[in-house]
């Protein structure tokens, strides 16, 4: 998630990547994700009279680890600005200094205009960090930032969100009646999460409907499983991947053991809705179905790639595969369904996926805060970008409002029907 680089590692020492939304699992899932190695933490909360140190002696001016001025920038500034709002402010006995300084360094962040790059005061990074676990409160769906506007990656399948009826793509306008408007995601997070058995109304609006519309959800305690399973009677297997999360490659292991053991007629990977996890766990998937190669590339700013490589497991290569995707398919869900495309494994069903193919790189520090960076993009193993492109489906099959409400599913049809060869 999801945020979530998710991961280049699952270790449990706090130094692991995302890859999000989403990474980001908000849950209600934060777009994007977090643990990481701790910085030396440095709060230094005094006015601007006062002898600042930052890994070393700086005084109002930052340099760099080399010791060199990065832009001709005076941070007296900052502490003058400090000053200001401390003396003037008509509420100045209600100002809480950690939150403003907090408030700085989110602003900070959020001024590079990556909706991936964000400050977690420890509360948020603690939230963060409980929702990859697999357990939280919320409504049970990630969230993201398109085009200006709070939208819906996906609701989580069984969740509050998903029992209301929240669809990938629901665009959110209101929050219990308050726009969002210019609203960040840590804001939006703030405003829909709460306590179990509480309510939060959103005003949404779907693709196709002529309006917007009120939904109300209960919030409630989210445990998931990552992946449930089906054997058809009609001898089709379905693997339903929610998210990419600590439980994922043990239950994809027994579900290969069973896969194994009954020589379905088929496989449907179904990947709707899921808006990623951990990168470890995708390259793992993926290499069920290929045997060698690079699952993903990772490309960086000056060009330099670094490509993750198939793992030689491939038990599933040679099991006609439909890999089911949707708008809500985020992050480590696009790895799997682009590296099975390219290698021609698998055939690709549904409709065009979200598009989170950036890299963050989560560091934690003392005080329990973190700041996750994007500090790469995915591309396929054929060199194309995952990043607000996405992947396309080989099939087209739109899942509609009308069939929504109808208890219908198309794209599960067509992909039955791919496998039976009608």
């Amino acid at each position: 998630m999801s945020h979530y680089e998710f991961k280049g590692s699952q270790t449990k020492n706090n130094k692991f990547r995302i890859i999000g939304w989403a990474v980001l699992i908000i849950f209600l899932m934060i777009v994007s994700f977090q643990a990481g190695t701790g910085w030396k933490n440095t709060q230094s909360l005094g006015l601007s009279n006062a002898n600042i140190s930052y890994e070393g002696e700086i005084v109002n001016k930052y340099e760099n680890e080399t010791g060199e001025l990065v832009q001709d920038i005076d941070f007296d500034l900052y502490w003058k600005v400090w000053d200001v709002l401390k003396a003037k402010y008509v509420d100045k006995d209600e100002i809480n200094e950690q939150e403003l300084f907090y408030g700085s360094l989110k602003g900070m962040v959020e001024s590079l205009g990556d909706p991936y790059t964000t400050f977690l005061d420890p509360r948020l990074a603690k939230k963060f960090n409980d929702d990859l676990a697999g357990s939280f409160e919320g409504i049970g769906a990630e969230i993201s930032i398109r085009d200006e506007i709070l939208t819906i990656v996906a609701p989580l399948s069984g969740t509050p969100a998903d029992n209301a009826g929240l669809r990938a793509g629901d665009k959110v306008y209101n929050i219990n009646g308050e726009s969002t408007a210019g609203i960040t995601i840590d804001e939006a997070v703030n405003r829909i999460r709460g306590e179990r058995g509480t309510e939060v109304i959103l005003t949404v609006y779907s693709s196709g409907s002529e309006s917007t519309r009120d939904v109300n959800i209960i919030r409630g305690v989210i445990i998931l499983e990552s992946i449930k399973t089906e054997v058809r009677e009609d001898g089709i297997f379905v693997v339903k991947v929610s998210n990419f999360n600590d439980d994922t490659t043990k239950l994809f292991n027994q579900a290969i053991e069973k896969i194994i053991q009954t020589q379905p007629e088929g496989l449907i990977l179904d990947l709707r809705n899921n808006p990623g996890g951990y990168l470890n766990t995708a390259i793992e998937m993926a290499s069920e179905w290929i045997e060698s190669g690079p699952v993903v590339i990772e490309q960086f700013d000056n060009d330099e790639k670094s490509e993750y490589l198939a793992r030689g497991q491939a038990r599933l290569d040679g099991i006609k595969t439909v890999v089911l995707v949707n708008q809500g398919s985020a992050s480590a869900s696009e790895i799997v369904a682009g590296a099975l495309q390219d290698y021609n494994k698998a055939t690709i069903v549904g409709e065009q996926t979200f598009g989170k193919g950036s890299v963050q790189t989560v560091k934690d520090f003392a005080d329990g805060s973190a700041v996750k960076i994007t500090t790469a993009k995915w591309l396929t193993p054929d060199g194309c970008s995952i990043n607000e492109e996405g992947i396309a489906p080989d099939i087209d099959v739109e899942y509609s409002w009308e069939s929504f409400e109808a208890a219908e599913d198309p794209q599960m049809d067509k992909a039955i029907e791919i496998i039976k060869g009608e």
